[in-house]
């Protein structure tokens, strides 16, 4: 079964971007991957996955990702 999803960040899209370009958008499983489009108002991440258990992996690895991005933003704001 082949499967997909969307997650779209309105924030900080030039830094998230930045963040991603290290990250390594296939997975050596090759199960699943994703892409990162910029658009001038949002980033999206495009998942697809060959199987429900890889969709779920990427996006908790791109969530986990964001989630510290959010931390380390308010740590140096604090």
């Amino acid at each position: 079964m082949k499967l997909g999803a969307e997650i779209s960040v309105k924030e900080d899209t030039d830094n998230l971007k930045e963040l991603f370009a290290a990250e390594e958008k296939i997975f050596k499983n090759q199960r699943a991957g994703y892409k990162v489009i910029k658009s001038k108002d949002k980033i999206v991440f495009k998942v697809r996955a060959k199987d429900s258990t890889a969709l779920r992996a990427v996006l908790n690895s791109i969530i986990k990702l964001i989630s510290i991005y959010e931390d380390a933003k308010r740590v140096i704001k604090e």
